[in-house]
C-alpha cells in the first residue's frame, strides 16, 4: 500500500524548520530530502529516518523497524505532531550523515 500525499506533505512540512525539505517517489512510496540529502523514507503512511548515534542520542528510546521487506532498520517515527522535535531530529541526522556522492553526467 502506497503512502497518501496528504500524509507525505503533512511530514514534509513539519521537518520544515530543519532546511529545505523535498520528497520524491521511489518504488511506490518516498525518498524525504532536506537540502538534497536523503534523511529518511516514508513508507505505507509511516515516518521513517535514518539512524544516526545523534538521532538515537536526541529521540532516547527508539524503536528500529524495516520500512519495507528487505531493508535494513531505520528509526520509526511514530510521534509525528511535535514540529520541532522533528526539525531537530533531521537537523541532527542531516549533519550526520554523509554528503550525497556527486552523479556523472
Amino acid at each position: 500500500m502506497a503512502s497518501k500525499t496528504d500524509f507525505v506533505q503533512f511530514i514534509a512540512d513539519q521537518c520544515g524548520g530543519a532546511g529545505v525539505i523535498t520528497t520524491k517517489k521511489m518504488f511506490g512510496d518516498y525518498g524525504i530530502y532536506c537540502d538534497g540529502k536523503i534523511f529518511g523514507l516514508i513508507c505505507d503512511d509511516c515516518f521513517y529516518v535514518k539512524p544516526t548515534e545523534a538521532g538515537r542520542a536526541l529521540l532516547g528510546k527508539v524503536e528500529l523497524r524495516a520500512p519495507y521487506d528487505g531493508a535494513k532498520d531505520y528509526f520509526y517515527i511514530g510521534d509525528v505532531d511535535d514540529r520541532d522535535r522533528l526539525s531537530a531530529l533531521v537537523r541532527v541526522t542531516c549533519e550526520a550523515l554523509p554528503e550525497p556522492k556527486k552523479r556523472k553526467r
